[in-house]
């Protein structure tokens, strides 16, 4: 067993392990380790624990040592550097007319790199640019391309729920969301209503993915023939997941029809075992917000 500590660098950022060392650290402590980016103060989010050998990806690099208030001036001084960054770099990009949207600048803790995050809409010649934001401030500069989700996650904001975005408070790596999912939960396909701040589809879309499949391999789907615990046939209407009601169009007698409300229980059909299926014109209309729906890799070390 080795014992490991886990380390986060950014808000809802992604958690990285070091070995503790000869350190008493518990969560919540600020910490100097070597990443491979360089020198970095991070956050404890988990204390000491144990995990089995197989499970370390080696080498484990050690932490440096507990951060002391030299070391949170030194971050706090960072921070004023990168907003003074922040307005250089934009003045270079309008120099070169280059058509990208600057996002965010970083420093490493020991100011051997600069990292700036842009927003492009493809690839940028930006290397004229890296020779003069080096000339300006005579250290490593990198350039790091991002997508719209990362754009948001830096940003942060309010989602339609009214509460702060799930990627800029939480969510450490982004999954793959599809129009099925929606589908699924019986959600408008509506782009405007199930569109997250960055445009694509909302995170949380994944959150109770796996109990409305569940339910709803329970219930039959709309337009399936059903019979009534009274003897009726008819055809389904509109589901209420949740609840496990389901309205019927049932057949009386003279050929009338007529709607009404069950229990799925009081229904003899045949359960559905695959996800809905969405027609081409819905695919065709959102196919635009399924792009871009990569792993975030803003965090990397």
């Amino acid at each position: 067993m080795t014992k490991v500590i886990g380390v986060r660098f950014r808000t809802a950022g992604k958690i990285y392990f070091f070995a503790p060392g000869k350190f008493d650290i518990r969560q919540g402590d600020n910490v100097i380790v070597e990443t491979a980016r360089g020198v970095e103060s991070g956050r404890v989010v988990s204390g000491p624990k144990d995990v089995k050998d197989e499970d370390v990806v080696q080498p484990l690099k050690s932490v440096i040592r507990l951060a002391n208030e030299e070391d949170r001036k030194t971050v706090e001084k960072n921070k004023q550097k990168e907003k003074e960054a922040f307005k250089i770099c934009l003045e270079k990009i309008r120099k070169h007319n280059l058509e990208m949207k600057l996002i965010d600048v970083e420093y490493t803790f020991d100011g051997n790199k600069i990292l700036f995050y842009f927003t492009a809409d493809g690839r940028i010649d930006f290397r004229e640019l890296v020779k003069d934001l080096a000339a300006v401030f005579r250290t490593r500069i990198e350039l790091r391309q991002i997508g719209v989700r990362d754009e948001t996650k830096i940003r942060g904001g309010i989602g339609i729920c009214g509460r702060p975005l799930c990627c800029s408070t939480y969510l450490t790596e982004f999954s793959a969301v599809s129009i099925k999912m929606a589908k699924e939960q019986n959600l408008s396909l509506n782009p405007t209503k199930i569109s997250g701040v960055c445009g694509r589809l909302m995170c949380c879309l994944t959150n109770e993915e796996e109990t409305y499949e569940e339910l709803n391999s329970q219930l039959p789907s709309v337009g399936d023939t059903v019979t009534t615990n009274d003897g009726l046939t008819g055809v389904v209407h509109s589901l209420s997941v949740l609840r496990r009601q389901v309205k019927v169009v049932v057949n009386l007698e003279d050929d009338e029809k007529e709607i009404r409300e069950y229990q799925a229980d009081e229904l003899k059909f045949k359960p559905r075992r695959k996800k809905q299926k969405v027609s081409k014109e819905e695919m065709k209309k959102l196919a635009e917000l399924e792009k871009g729906e990569g792993a975030s890799k803003l965090n990397d070390k």
